[in-house]
């Protein structure tokens, strides 16, 4: 991929960003002839290929994985994504490949990005008050990214913006691929343009909204989610707007109070497609818990839960097990144990209770009764996710580290990792003396980082050391190859080249 095209959509992307999120609480009005559904393709196809959108959201998400906003927590990570390919599997195309995580900030905002990446903000989880608004919520994104909105708003957008956004993401990005990209000037930059960005983008989206709007409520309604959710998260978030004098102008934009035409709209059409009945999974209300005690300020979320205490009306399930991620948070494991014991005999199908109860066990220092508890966890859930990992780094403090990378190695054969979980499967190979896997694995997660070099010189690495069978250097010499193929100096110098498999990859 041509670094200039990369940047031209990553300009896309984050000019985009801010305003199809802006739609999510922002006011639009439209005529009932703007709301046909577009003619997909040519334009679109012919600015961007889907393999540049892809590698453009990757390397937008590498920036914001630096900067340690995106929460790498099993439970949390493996919920997101089941809601959201519960979606995307039945969205209108499907040639994205989807990705979709929790980004650890209270506003209340979700964006897309090219290439099918999708954030959710943990505010606006905390924020729904059913499964069916997160549902709607992340329909709504998924529709911005089937419909290539960000592409096609490059195509729209005035020169004048394009080349006030591209000149500070040009600094952002040569910064970081000269290795010294800052995360802290990295984050003062764009939030010195994003006011103008929005500003920008705000009257061309407004189209982009509806119709996103129109192509989420039928997404989640085919998935099984009432198509109710989406319009009273609308209201929710209008009557809770706050004033402009108090708050940041971008905060503002971003929770701007949304038209009573664009509500009504969402209700109408939510309505004629008949409503759902679907009720709010253990997992939902698992999470919502999950995050309140791990992005909340560690004293207050305690008081939270002391004061449910007092009022005398009991914790539920789900606001015990928070209390008790709470107390594992605060680094007082001992005090969660007891509870997490009882809930694990109480109800015995829930992974969940496994995964905080072996984790409290190892940060207390009982690695047997942690290896105990998650391998049981392991038997009844094969190849469980949090499990797994939950699992694995508790063999890896009790020095197995080789049964740790089996697993790990057994478990990414049939799901796809997260980078942090690519490093823990590279973590474990190295430390139990497997060096050339851990270059390979390491390799893949240079991919996933968007460092195609970085990527090459791990296998390099590995084919340099002794000792290697003949399977061994045959894999590692392949994918050696096959990333030096996709290099940018390697790659066909054509703007658009859709040819690929249906992720819209090479």
């Amino acid at each position: 991929m041509k670094f200039w095209n990369a940047l031209v959509v990553l300009v896309t992307a984050f000019a985009m960003t801010a305003a199809t999120s802006v739609g999510l609480a922002q006011g639009v009005s439209l005529s009932a002839t703007d709301q046909d559904l577009p003619e997909l393709g040519s334009p679109a196809n012919a600015a961007v290929s889907l393999e540049d959108e892809y590698q453009a959201g990757l390397g937008w998400f590498r920036q914001m994985s630096q900067t340690g906003v995106v929460m790498e927590d099993p439970e949390v990570s493996a919920y997101i994504q089941e809601i959201g390919h519960s979606l995307s599997s039945r969205a209108e195309e499907g040639q994205h490949q989807f990705y979709y995580f929790v980004v650890r900030d209270p506003v209340i905002n979700a964006f897309a990005m090219p290439g099918g990446f999708i954030a959710i903000n943990s505010g606006l989880i905390l924020a729904t008050r059913n499964e069916n608004q997160l549902a709607g919520v992340m329909a709504h994104e998924t529709a911005h990214v089937t419909q290539r909105h960000l592409v096609r708003g490059l195509i729209d957008q005035s020169h004048a913006g394009l080349v006030a956004t591209a000149a500070m993401l040009a600094a952002i990005l040569l910064g970081a691929t000269a290795g010294r990209g800052s995360p802290d000037a990295m984050e003062g930059a764009i939030m010195a343009t994003q006011g103008a960005a929005i500003q920008h983008q705000i009257n061309y989206t407004r189209a982009n909204e509806f119709e996103a709007d129109r192509i989420g409520i039928g997404t989640m309604a085919t998935a099984g989610y009432d198509p109710l959710g989406m319009a009273s998260f609308f209201q929710e978030l209008e009557r809770n707007s706050p004033s402009p004098d108090r708050v940041k102008a971008v905060e503002f934009l971003i929770d701007h109070p949304l038209s009573a035409e664009r509500v009504a709209e969402a209700r109408n059409r939510a309505e004629q497609i008949g409503r759902v009945r679907h009720e709010d999974s253990l997992g939902y209300k698992l999470v919502r818990e999950r995050l309140r005690s791990l992005v909340g300020d560690p004293r207050m979320v305690h008081e939270y839960y002391a004061n449910l205490v007092k009022n005398g009306a009991g914790l539920t399930m789900e606001e015990r097990y928070g209390k008790d991620i709470a107390d594992i948070g605060m680094r007082n494991p001992a005090a969660a144990i007891p509870d997490l014991q009882n809930l694990v005999h109480e109800y015995p199908k829930v992974t969940q209770f496994y995964g905080a109860l072996g984790q409290a066990y190892m940060l207390n220092g009982q690695l047997k009764e942690s290896q105990q508890v998650l391998d049981k966890a392991l038997g009844l859930f094969p190849r469980n996710v949090p499990v797994t990992i939950r699992l694995s780094e508790t063999l890896m403090h009790s020095g197995d580290n080789k049964r740790a990378q089996l697993l790990l190695d057994d478990l990414f054969n049939f799901v796809e990792p997260s980078p942090d979980q690519t490093k823990l499967i590279a973590k474990a190979a190295s430390a139990a003396g497997d060096l050339a896997d851990s270059y390979y694995y390491m390799s893949f997660y240079w991919v996933m980082s968007g460092d195609l070099k970085m990527s090459a010189t791990q296998l390099q690495l590995a084919l340099a050391l002794p000792g290697l069978d003949p399977i061994q250097r045959a894999r590692f010499s392949a994918r050696l190859d096959e990333i030096k193929a996709a290099m940018p100096k390697n790659r066909k110098n054509t703007v658009a080249d859709d040819s690929g498999d249906g992720n819209g990859r090479h």
